[in-house]
Formats: structure tokens, sequence, C-alpha cells
């Protein structure tokens, strides 16, 4: 590299790390505010990105297309900007859940705490599927005041102090928190699953950089974290699918469902199949509320030939799971 290129690359991270600090700062400082602001204000501040964010509109726009080719293009821009507002009212309601009476605002039918319940006595541990649906960030706040050991799976924050906020927030909830690329975070998930017989949450509707299997999401291949499916598949746990719609103002509604799919002993296959069912759940109920989806995200983004085998195999989680068969995961 030329030292005029080492200079470039050199202001380039600088500016991107001003850019950065000055977003966390802006986000910190901003906090107060935005826990007194009305929930519909943040629905305001969506909708109005929906405007302001061209490559995010332009990227919903292209994945309402995938998901619902028959919709009008003047529909699928209605779903699209109510998508943008529940992301805004979103962000308002995780920073104030410390504030909120989880009971009253997300309301739960004693059949589905049942069934958390009948899955939790099979001593094998939970894993519960979710993804970014509706209020998401009250679904494991809301299973955590049952009483049950629960635990929910989080990539950490670029910044610590966001992370540090995060954790604080989520304990305070009851909840056990793993973070996903720290040091041995597979085999505490594992002894909470095994030992405690834990509920662990994990999100599998977004394509990130971990290992995944190609699943159906609307008609297409979508790559999908496979930990979920792996975690059910190795332990024989019951797996459930979860998440809370909004039903009208500060109110929410609960959904649970086991996830079914057929166990055949083969721990590749099952955790393909898993993984499968529980992208099924998703879907349907993104479609009884495309509008509570995050339609900006890049959902196909992934394409198999771009995807190194260790990264759809997992090879740290792999090792992981069989440290446990072999009695070493202590």
């Amino acid at each position: 590299m030329s030292r005029p290129e080492k200079n470039n690359y050199f202001f380039s991270g600088l500016a991107k790390r001003v850019r950065r600090e000055g977003r966390v700062r802006a986000l910190l400082l901003a906090l107060p505010l935005l826990r007194v602001l009305p929930i519909e204000a943040g629905a305001a501040l969506g909708w109005l990105a929906w405007y302001l964010a061209p490559r995010q509109r332009r990227l919903a726009r292209e994945h309402l297309k995938t998901a619902f080719p028959d919709k009008s293009a003047r529909e699928r821009d209605r779903i699209g900007r109510a998508s943008f507002a529940n992301l805004g009212r979103a962000a308002l309601e995780t920073a104030r859940v410390d504030r909120l009476d989880i009971r009253a605002s997300v309301e739960m039918d004693p059949r589905d705490e049942a069934l958390l319940r009948a899955a939790h006595a099979q001593g094998k541990g939970v894993v519960v599927v979710t993804g970014h649906i509706g209020a998401w960030e009250l679904f494991a706040r809301r299973i955590a005041v049952l009483g049950l050991p629960c635990g929910t799976v989080a990539k950490e924050a670029q910044d610590p102090r966001l992370t540090a906020l995060l954790q604080e927030r989520r304990e305070g909830s009851g909840l056990r928190l793993f973070w996903r690329g720290a040091p041995m975070s597979g085999r505490e998930m594992l002894r909470f699953l095994t030992r405690d017989g834990g509920l662990l949450g994990i999100l599998i509707d977004q394509d990130t950089r971990v290992a995944g299997h190609f699943v159906p999401f609307f008609g297409r291949l979508a790559f999908t974290p496979r930990a979920a499916g792996d975690l059910a598949a190795r332990l024989g746990a019951p797996m459930i699918f979860g998440c809370v719609h909004r039903v009208a103002r500060g109110v929410h509604r609960l959904v649970l469902r086991s996830v079914e799919a057929e166990r055949t002993g083969d721990r590749e296959q099952d955790s393909a199949a898993l993984t499968a069912a529980a992208t099924r759940c998703i879907e349907d109920e993104v479609r009884i509320r495309p509008d509570e989806w995050v339609w900006m995200h890049g959902r196909w983004r992934t394409q198999a030939p771009e995807i190194s085998e260790e990264r759809q195999l997992g090879t740290e989680q792999k090792n992981a799971l069989e440290r446990l068969d072999s009695g070493r995961a202590r």
C-alpha cells in the first residue's frame, strides 16, 4: 500500500470512529428525553425516517415486493411506512422498558403459559425462537416474570457503553444475557439449558455473520442462524416460537406455539428441519401483521455461493456441542 493510500485509509477510519462516537454520545444524551416522550412520537420519527432514509426505503420496497408480489406498490409502501413507524415505537419502548408494568402491557393467554411450563417440566431446557416482530423487546421480559429461568442471546453493541446499558436493562428484568461473541458463551448456554432447565431466547430472523442454514422465507431461500436448531436437536429440547403483537395503544398480546418438525436422530438434518419450521412460524406471523416486521433488513443478502463451509456449519458451535456429548462441557 502506497503512502497516499495509507493516509486515506487512516483518515477514513478516523472519520468513521468520530461519526460513531458522535452517534453514541447523542444517543446517551437523548435517553432521558426518549424515556418521557409519548410512544406515538417514536411512530412519527419512524414515519419520517421512511422519507429521510432512501437506502432503507429502497431495501424495504425490494423485500416487500419479494414477499407480496400480488400487492400493489401503493399497498406495499403503506406497509413499509407502518413498519418504520413500528420500529420507532419499539425504540421508545426499549428506552423506558424498566418503567413499564410488563404484566399489564403484555397480555398472556393462560394456555400459552401452560405450554411454556409443560415444556420446562421436561427438564431438557427450552429453546425459544423469535423474530423482530412487533414489540420484540417486551417478549422476553414478559416471559421472565413467570419465575422460570430465562436467558437471551444477544450481539454486543459496537460501543462498550451501549453494551453495558443493554446488559443493565435486560438483567434488571430478570434475564440472563449471553453475548454471542464472548469466550465460553456457548458452554455457558449449554449449562443454562441442561443444568438449570432454562428458557433460552434466540432471534433467528436476520441474515448475520453466524453459522446458519438456507431455509425458505416467503418463497425464497434465506440464510438463517442455526444455533437454536442445533441446540434443540442435540439436547432433545423442545422448541417454542413466540412473539408479541400490538393490539392497542400501550397494549400487546403474546403469541406462543410449539415448533414441530420430525426428529430423525440425524442432528444436521434435524437442525435444518427445526430451523425451517421455526422460520415458517415467523413467516406466518409476519403475514398476519406485515407492518410489524423490519423490512429494511437485508434478509436475503447472503447467497449460497458466497458462504464458506465453516460459517455454514458453525465450527466453534459444533465443537461446543461435541464437548457436551463427551461429558466435558462442565
